[in-house]
């Protein structure tokens, strides 16, 4: 049975829940659907520009989880974009 995963810090919002292709309507498309530790990585990584180590202690990861996330992330944001499906972002659930 594998281990529970860790919660991870999400500081980011992303301004919308879903990304794409114009003129054709949502119901027609296929989802890929990121998680919120998944844009928050790319977030981190692409937009601010951290190293890993950086990146991944303000998540409170390790750099090799981090950069695992990243990976993940990067390969469903450009499959969706090169085989035109729509992006799901999922929403950020509360700590208790």
């Amino acid at each position: 049975m594998p281990r529970p995963p860790c919660p991870r810090r999400i500081d980011g919002r992303p301004p919308a829940d879903y990304f794409k292709p114009a003129g054709i309507p949502l119901r027609q498309l296929e989802e890929v659907e990121l998680a919120p530790e998944e844009w928050e990585a790319l977030r981190l990584a692409d937009v601010e520009q951290l190293y890993r180590a950086e990146a991944a202690e303000r998540m409170d990861v390790s750099r090799q989880t981090f950069d695992r996330i990243v990976r993940k992330a990067r390969a469903k944001v450009a499959g969706a974009l090169l085989n035109g499906q729509a992006l799901r972002l999922q929403r950020v659930e509360p700590r208790p």
